[in-house]
């Protein structure tokens, strides 16, 4: 008995059955092509979906920038803002001034 995929999942179906493939180069080469699509506005898997000729997604995605914390990482930050651990958008809020402030210091481009 097979049942059906409620309509909402059907377009997911391609994703699910998608093979992630990892290659291992020197950097120098990973270096390049990750440059290029930072140039480009796009993710270093579209760029080398690009180079090998294959549809790319045309949309734009949001750019971000991410790191993970730990609950020891949220401890440490919250003493540097004098905050609680807890109080983690505001912590947030305060790392996302201090990047700021470090690109602004630096004159970074």
């Amino acid at each position: 008995m097979t049942r059906k995929l409620p309509e909402k999942w059907q377009s997911s179906v391609k994703a699910v059955k998608a093979v992630q493939v990892a290659f291992d180069m020197d950097e120098k080469i990973q270096l390049a092509i990750r440059k290029q699509a930072l140039e480009a506005g796009i993710s270093p898997s579209e760029q080398i979906r690009d180079i090998l000729g294959l549809p790319t997604n045309k949309r734009p995605k949001r750019p971000r920038l991410t790191v993970s914390l730990s609950s020891d990482d949220y401890e440490l930050l919250a003493e540097k803002y004098a905050l609680l651990s807890e109080q983690q958008l505001e912590i947030k809020k305060k790392l996302m001034d201090d990047l700021i402030n470090y690109v602004d210091n630096e004159q970074i481009d």
